[in-house]
């Protein structure tokens, strides 16, 4: 069935308040499953409200709670999330850095005591949408080795980049620094689809390619020591520098519910007109994605699909499974 973009918003917002959070987080939350289900990331859309709201109600998740802000100097901030939403801090937190960074020329907030904030590119979207180049950045509990090693120690970690482009169309970065996403997993274990070998390895290091094993073993990072390196700076600058949790200090949302995730996010905010007009921005840029475009047919730039799969359903709607829609629904408490 196909839905709408803003009554797909507006519908997870009241099944998200009648469930217990606040109207703040509960726009927050919406916002961000609206806007990854719109650009063709389901793996960060409706597919995990059963979960949110399960956290919501056994009460790890404080989707009422109190978060502030605490000056570190100008440019700096922390916000601490109260245990609130990761969707809410994480956009509360990069929106803060376009603030500073509109201020001062740069922006970076970090978060802790959060949750799981979801994609990434929303967040650098957003800034990219005030005119800032920017990162995005979370920690979260550890399913990746160390490279070399074989007992889960990392995150999946992901790290995101965004910078504007004069189309609106701009251009959006976002990957785990593991071999795969965890959500890749779920998804081969749904559909019955074997892993290729390399991504993931059992206690002995030997590969996994069943992938309802591989919460028994370990993913590895992408790339080897590479990726290794890019996920130690996502667990330092979101983990260590922020006091959030570090390594096992993060919760897992799928099977630990005695706690809150305590994950960490690190929002930065780059303001272009610090550096150079628009008009000479833009040719810039401009004059790199046309120089990308030159490598072969069929090249595009990170994020480029994206805008196709959002104007498709600003017109028509979201394609989403009606059958899981209806249990979605499901979950109200309401009469």
């Amino acid at each position: 069935m196909r839905i709408g973009v803003d009554e797909l918003e507006s519908g997870v917002r009241a099944l998200f308040m009648a469930c217990g959070a606040g109207p703040v987080q509960a726009a927050s939350v919406a916002r961000h499953i609206a806007w990854c289900e719109s650009v063709g990331r389901a793996n960060f859309g409706i597919e995990r409200i059963p979960i949110l709201i399960r956290r919501l109600r056994e009460g790890v998740v404080d989707g009422r709670g109190n978060m502030a802000f605490e000056a570190l100097a100008p440019s700096l901030a922390r916000l601490d999330a109260a245990q609130g939403f990761g969707f809410d801090a994480a956009e509360r937190a990069m929106d803060h850095a376009i603030d500073l960074a509109r201020a001062t020329g740069i922006g970076v907030v970090g978060v802790k005591d959060s949750n799981f904030s979801g994609c990434g590119a929303y967040y650098v979207n957003r800034a990219a949408e005030a005119g800032m180049i920017s990162l995005a950045l979370s920690n979260s509990f550890p399913k990746v080795t160390a490279h070399g090693g074989l007992k889960p120690v990392l995150g999946t970690n992901p790290f995101a980049f965004g910078a504007p482009a004069r189309d609106g169309r701009h251009l959006l970065f976002d990957m785990a620094t593991s071999a795969l996403a965890g959500s890749t997993v779920r998804e081969h274990m749904a559909k019955g689809i074997p892993l290729p070998e390399g991504l993931a390895i059992d206690t002995e290091g030997q590969a996994i390619t069943d992938p309802s094993k591989v919460a028994g073993g370990a993913l590895l990072p992408f790339g080897g020591a590479k990726g290794y390196g890019l996920s130690l700076l996502v667990e330092i600058l979101s983990g260590v520098l922020t006091g959030a949790g570090i390594g096992p200090g993060v919760a897992s949302m799928y099977s630990d519910f005695s706690r809150s995730g305590d994950n960490g996010q690190f929002l930065l905010a780059l303001d272009v007109s610090r550096w150079m007009d628009w008009e000479s921005y833009f040719t810039r840029f401009e004059t790199l994605l046309a120089l990308l475009h030159t490598s072969g047919n069929g090249v595009l730039f990170p994020g480029e699909i994206r805008w196709e799969h959002r104007q498709r359903a600003l017109s028509e709607g979201v394609t989403v499974d009606g059958r899981r829609w209806q249990e979605i629904l499901k979950l109200n408490p309401a009469p």
